[in-house]
């Protein structure tokens, strides 16, 4: 009576075995997906969490002047937020005015902007003010992370040395920084500009 009981023991083990060696494979499969993803990977869903939004105040039954200047106003903005959009993952809530007493065009830490000369209706300048309504020249953290006229954030400075070499330098000073700034027409280019909007969200990174 008790000499079957081997066998079941032996038939036993081997289909345990069997089970074993087809989960394997799918344990394997499962857990595939599971790895961590990259830092590619990880920033999209960020860039949709936060991101640059603006309106226009209108007068309400504007004039030629007004009209060509909305229009003007319009296409600089839409450039300048689009490219700031889809290059970081900055957030900010912009209200744009036309004023014809600004003689340039200027940019707060409140989240307003001003144009006033139509010469400065441009993506490069809409580029410019975007970055003081982020904190640059206009946070109150803005000087102690710049000293003797040189930006002192780690972020920023390593971004800077990327594009120009182990040597370079970004200076700061009256509120602005150089290069790739935008503080003036000749320096747009397209390059320049996706340069501009990297290292500004390098300095927000870096503590602005």
């Amino acid at each position: 009576m008790t000499s079957p009981h081997p066998r079941r023991r032996a038939l036993a083990a081997a289909l345990a075995a069997v089970t074993f060696t087809m989960a394997a494979p799918v344990v394997a499969q499962a857990a595939a997906p599971a790895k961590a993803p990259s830092a590619t990977q990880q920033r999209s869903p960020q860039a949709a969490l936060a991101t640059i939004t603006w309106t226009l105040q209108k007068a309400g039954n504007p004039t030629p002047d007004q009209r060509d200047a909305y229009s003007r106003i319009t296409a600089a903005m839409n450039a300048a937020v689009s490219r700031y959009n889809n290059l970081s993952d900055l957030g900010k809530n912009i209200t744009v005015q036309y004023d014809p007493g600004v003689p340039t065009a200027d940019g707060n830490i409140n989240g307003t902007i001003r144009f006033g000369n139509r010469a400065y209706m441009t993506e490069r300048t809409a580029l410019h003010e975007i970055a003081h309504t982020i904190g640059v020249g206009t946070s109150g953290r803005w000087a102690s992370l710049t000293s003797g006229g040189t930006w002192r954030g780690a972020e920023a400075t390593r971004l800077v040395r990327s594009y120009d070499g182990a040597g370079a330098t970004l200076s700061a000073g009256g509120g602005h920084f150089w290069p790739y700034g935008l503080n003036y027409d000749n320096e747009f280019s397209q390059t320049a500009a996706d340069r501009h909007v990297n290292i500004v969200a390098a300095m927000v990174r870096d503590g602005l």
